[in-house]
């Protein structure tokens, strides 16, 4: 049985990943601590894999510490860039790091379903919708799928805009030029839209998520298998064997 601690317990994320943790018998939930306790304690308690969805600049000491002290790291928090990625490569020598821009696996499937129909399409743009609470703009999820799309294709179709009367009106330049049009609106919880064109066509990839258990089955598996990736890992794409 793996030994799971959970920082951010108190949060509505942090609460969820408690309940799956219990509800799984190969997994035992020894640790809870929020974001201002003592990290000590999930070393007293001898936890194994430590899941982390909180903040990026408390998340950064968290990933930090969880590296120097042996223990595996599953993280969910946004904002952490690939400057972080490269700190935390040269840190994990003897645990092992994942870091998910989105655990719900139905989203995983979403960002390498467009990924595959990139190099059939001249043009490509996101729109990512999330709950009013989320501080950081574009998602995890947008910027990563963004990158997914440049690396399949380079070869998008040059933006006709000419006059952009109210400036951001066209999104933000994501990685490779994709554009990206962030929104944030009460009632949601996290959706995604990719949009695909070429000549007679269009082709649109979306995912909802309706609640927040839909993120624990990808953390459930996350625990179970971070011991057998070495070093820093981005995306649940690899567990999934994608």
């Amino acid at each position: 049985m793996t030994r799971v601690g959970v920082v951010g317990a108190a949060g509505r994320m942090g609460q969820e990943v408690c309940r799956a943790v219990e509800a799984d018998p190969e997994l035992e939930l020894v640790g809870r601590v929020d974001v201002d306790d003592a990290l000590d304690a999930l070393v007293d308690a001898r936890c194994e894999v430590v899941v982390d969805f909180t903040v990026a600049d408390a998340a950064r000491d968290t990933i930090a510490f969880l590296a120097i002290n042996g223990i595996h790291a599953v993280v969910g928090t946004s904002g952490l860039g690939e400057a972080d990625h490269e700190r935390f490569r040269a840190m994990f020598t003897s645990s092992n790091c994942l870091i998910a821009p989105n655990f719900a696996i139905g989203a995983v499937l979403m960002t390498r379903f467009a990924e595959l129909a990139a190099p059939f399409f001249d043009t490509a743009e996101i729109i990512e919708y999330h709950h009013d609470g989320k501080v950081d703009a574009p998602s995890g999820t947008a910027i990563h799928t963004a990158a997914r799309l440049a690396a399949a294709s380079d070869e998008w179709a040059p933006d006709p805009t000419a006059n952009e009367v109210h400036g951001g009106a066209r999104g933000g330049l994501g990685p490779g030029g994709v554009r990206i049009h962030a929104v944030r609106m009460r009632g949601v919880v996290a959706n995604q839209e990719v949009l695909l064109g070429t000549t007679g066509q269009t082709l649109s990839i979306r995912h909802d998520t309706v609640d927040r258990t839909s993120f624990m089955p990808g953390v459930v598996l996350a625990c179970k298998r971070v011991a057998d990736f070495p070093g820093v890992t981005v995306g649940l794409d690899a567990y999934l064997g994608l």
